[in-house]
């Protein structure tokens, strides 16, 4: 894979980051980050269905939809889009029904490489320790990763 995830837990503070570049402009892997329709072909871990209940990708908009696994076991994940900028910036809240009551704001760079690349840039803070150790150690790392080369498959369509 060219383009593999970056995902960093640094020690000693309640923080996810994660970096990765995609061979198609910033637009195109802004759109698949907005549009419910584009999201649901690509969002998770191969293998999952989503269904989404609502999902609104502007500021002051919110989303919920629930991953199905293959085991048929479902998680909710839900949260408020506080700032959109178009093709550039989104900050959002995250809530894993998982880990219920643990809320974590995540912000989401879309950078212009040029030639047509772009670099999606995350940094995701939680409340405590404990709450970032518990995302990092339920998958989030594989899921992430699936998430991102289905992305390229929908794009590469």
């Amino acid at each position: 894979m060219s383009n593999a995830l970056k995902l960093t837990v640094p020690d000693g503070v309640p923080f996810i980051d994660f970096e990765r570049e995609f061979d198609f402009p910033v637009a195109e892997v802004f759109r698949a980050h907005k549009e419910p329709e584009l999201i649901t072909q690509w969002l998770g871990p191969r293998g999952t269905n989503v269904d989404i209940d609502h999902y609104d990708f502007r500021s002051g908009g919110s989303y919920l939809y629930d991953h199905t696994g293959p085991d048929g076991v479902s998680y909710a994940f839900s949260g408020i889009f506080h700032t959109v900028r178009e093709n550039e910036f989104a900050i959002q809240t995250f809530e894993f029904s998982g880990y219920p009551d643990i809320v974590s704001i995540e912000f989401m760079n879309f950078e212009d490489l040029g030639g047509g690349r772009c670099r999606l840039r995350g940094h995701s803070v939680y409340p405590t320790m404990e709450a970032r150790d518990g995302m990092a150690q339920s998958g989030m790392e594989s899921g992430l990763s699936d998430g991102y080369e289905r992305l390229e498959e929908v794009l590469a369509r």
